[in-house]
């Protein structure tokens, strides 16, 4: 990101205090003074966080420990701070905003030894982090400590996982909080909390570099704590795409003695702040990258959902360059900007140079190049992290980016594999789309070359994926950052229909519900999962999904349910996309289209009336509309309804 504006500091010599065990409250309040935070400095360290009166965190335990050192209890305040932060951001990859406001107040508490913690509070939530001061060399952080102490019962919406080696895609759990007990599974973030009021607050994490990502553990009722996995010291590979860790650090993370460690973040508001928010985006840190004019973000044809599958053609089709030279002429046809080579170009995973006799790269390079198309190639991480020069081998060749898949860890070793991939690709103006990955934590900011991330239960999982449990996706996996999802079924069925092959992929959800996925979940990459055949056969449909950019100059959240409905407008220049989706219950909208300066002439796609059983059943309509119109919305279950306004 760039800064439009300089840092704000105000109200600001430091004031000193003396050290002392005489328990002390310092309270911080957000700038419209919406969110209020406490932190408390007795024998323990402590965080409350409240809004507009309501308490959503109690006296959670902050702690630190770094080395033979133990920070957290009975900590010795030495100094505060008072400041504000007031700028405003343009992403490089804006997947909500073209200019992203971040403006907080915020505290810094000095403590003996070497720590200080930050603490901001905006409008829209509150985030925390510690800084470490221990001189230039290596320090081992042994552990970090929070204790989430929620203020009551809440519901949290989270995805459990038995261990720290996980696919980050597992449905969504609906648990309530007072049911917690210690030893239950573990859970990733991002984690969604309801209050009893129906406030919702967003909890998870960003600026991880050099550092593990957070779990959260049971802790009892109404309690949960934090959990890292410890450093690797030594791993051997298992098979083509695994790896088994055979002795670890003492610590999560052994690193620089003076550093910042990762923003804890907390979005608080309704259901439509959740959705719209930025914050991981603000806080994730600024474009680390000389230029970025080649970082082009788009659409791809992707091959490995719909099997290769082409019928109408003379030749036989499969994995060699004749379907993939029909692939690319698609793309060209549709205006996307790439191909993807999923899983099985090359004769053996372990091998990235040697491809099929039937493959060819550099000619499907040639080829698309003058058709207007990149091609992009799937690698296996362990086979990146064998060959190191395979970055730079296919980036002489003209291929724009790769897909790293199956990592499945987040420890500090593979965060910072992570950051040496993106640098690499970046060297060579690579793209990369990181699969079986964790969630967006603030490196696509600092390195915007990564376009996309999974770490979501998306449509590779055919009737596996189903729209009751992607509905809650704007709310949680992608309102911290892109999420590689890969809509686009034309064969859409309701999902008791789903019996989909290898061949004949089908994907839940009506056929508007697969269109209006490109206006409601946000990437900078978006995949096109169906066959080329299927895609030039329903023409007008495609013309919509590849028409849909994957940046944006401006988001509205017109409606908001999270897990019953979502309903969002985006603009890119002179265009408005409007895009509803929702779960298993059918839902009727009235949107108000006061977003619009001016009147337009609107293309809508929308469920027909038998879509709620037979779910490719859809209508496109046409009609003037000026801003001071509404529209009615009837989604049949598992429906969606989409625009383009002009």
């Amino acid at each position: 990101m760039k800064m439009k504006r300089v840092l704000a500091l105000w109200a600001s010599a430091a004031i000193a205090v003396a050290a002392t065990a005489t328990p002390r409250t310092e309270t911080l309040a957000s700038p419209n003074g919406n969110i209020t935070v406490e932190v408390g400095v007795g024998r323990r360290l402590t965080l409350s966080a409240y809004r507009l009166g309501e308490a959503l965190l109690i006296d959670c335990p902050l702690s630190l420990e770094v080395g033979t050192e133990a920070f957290g209890l009975n900590p010795g305040l030495s100094a505060t701070r008072r400041s504000r932060v007031d700028e405003v951001l343009e992403p490089v990859v804006p997947l909500k905003q073209a200019r992203v406001a971040n403006r907080a107040n915020q505290l810094t508490l000095s403590f003996r030894g070497g720590i200080s913690l930050d603490v901001r509070a905006y409008d829209n939530g509150l985030a925390y982090r510690f800084r470490i001061d221990k001189g230039r060399g290596q320090v081992d952080v042994v552990s970090e400590g929070l204790g989430l102490r929620l203020a009551g019962d809440f519901t949290a919406h989270l995805s459990p996982t038995p261990g720290f080696s996980t696919s980050y895609e597992t449905p969504y759990a609906h648990v309530s909080t007072a049911g917690l007990a210690g030893g239950g599974e573990m859970t990733y973030l991002p984690v969604l909390f309801e209050t009893p009021r129906g406030t919702k607050m967003l909890f998870s994490e960003s600026d991880v570099r050099d550092y593990p990502h957070m779990f959260l553990a049971p802790a009892g009722s109404n309690a949960l704590e934090a959990r890292f996995p410890r450093s690797p010291a030594t791993w051997e590979p298992r098979g083509d795409r695994s790896w088994a860790v055979t002795q670890e650090l003492p610590c999560i993370a052994r690193t620089q003695g003076r550093r910042s460690l990762p923003w804890r973040f907390a979005v608080v508001g309704s259901d439509a702040d959740i959705a719209l928010n930025g914050m991981e985006a603000v806080l994730g840190g600024r474009c680390e990258l000389a230029a970025t004019s080649w970082i082009r973000p788009g659409r791809v044809c992707w091959d490995w959902w719909n099997h290769w599958t082409v019928w109408g053609v003379d030749f036989e089709t499969g994995i060699n360059n004749a379907t993939y030279k029909y692939i690319i002429d698609t793309a060209a046809r549709f205006g996307i900007e790439y191909v993807l080579l999923d899983e099985g170009w090359n004769k053996r995973v372990e091998d990235p140079f040697t491809t099929l006799d039937a493959i060819d790269v550099r000619e499907l390079v040639d080829y698309g190049s003058a058709r207007g198309v990149g091609i992009m190639l799937w690698l296996s991480w362990l086979t990146v992290e064998r060959h190191p020069d395979v970055i730079a081998h296919y980036g002489a060749m003209g291929v724009k980016g790769l897909k790293v898949d199956f990592m499945e860890h987040s420890d500090q070793w593979m965060v910072n594999f992570y950051e040496r991939v993106a640098r690499e690709c970046a060297r060579h103006h690579m793209l990369v789309d990181f699969h079986g990955s964790f969630k967006p934590a603030g490196m696509e900011q600092r390195l915007p070359n990564i376009i996309s991330c999974e770490g979501v239960r998306g449509m590779e999982y055919g009737g596996g994926c189903r729209p009751d449990n992607s509905i809650w996706l704007p709310f949680i996996r992608n309102a911290v950052g892109g999420m590689d999802f890969t809509p686009g079924s034309m064969q859409s069925a309701q999902p008791e229909d789903n019996r989909g092959t290898g061949s004949m992929p089908m994907g839940s959800g009506t056929r508007a519900y697969q269109m209006a996925l490109y206006v409601c979940f946000e990437s900078g990459l978006q995949m096109l999962a169906d066959s080329p055949t299927r895609y030039l056969r329903e023409e007008e449909c495609t013309r919509f999904i590849a028409g849909v950019p994957t940046t944006w100059d401006e988001t509205r959240v017109l409606a908001a349910r999270a897990g019953d409905c979502y309903a969002v407008a985006k603009r890119k220049g002179a265009k408005w996309f409007v895009g509803a989706i929702t779960g298993d219950k059918a839902q009727d909208m009235d949107i108000a289209l006061d977003f619009l300066t001016a009147g337009g002439h609107a293309t809508i796609f929308e469920d027909g009336r038998n879509a709620h059983r037979i779910a490719v059943d859809y209508k496109r309509t046409e009609m003037d509309v000026t801003p001071r119109g509404r529209l009615h919305l009837h989604l049949a279950r598992n429906g969606g309804w989409c625009a383009v306004i002009e």
